[in-house]
């Protein structure tokens, strides 16, 4: 019953879209200086290369492949 009710709710628009202007905890919480000095680099995720994570997901992807090849011969 709450199930429908809520779906009720949703197809009419009984929730009305968010505020207008987003909250940030970040802005809340810093002052504007630290948040200018702030650099978002790309190519560094979390003191981690991009580069390096794909090496790892390609050879990850090639040793489950593997694996599953070995199941499907060898049981």
């Amino acid at each position: 019953a709450d199930y429908s009710q809520l779906g009720f709710s949703l197809r009419s628009n009984v929730f009305q879209d968010g505020p207008l202007e987003s909250q940030s905890l970040m802005k809340e919480s810093y002052t504007p200086d630290v948040i200018q000095k702030a650099i978002w680099d790309p190519k560094n995720w979390h003191g981690r290369r991009t580069d390096e994570q794909g090496k790892w997901h390609q050879k990850n992807a090639l040793n489950l492949n593997l694996q599953k090849a070995f199941e499907d011969k060898y049981g």
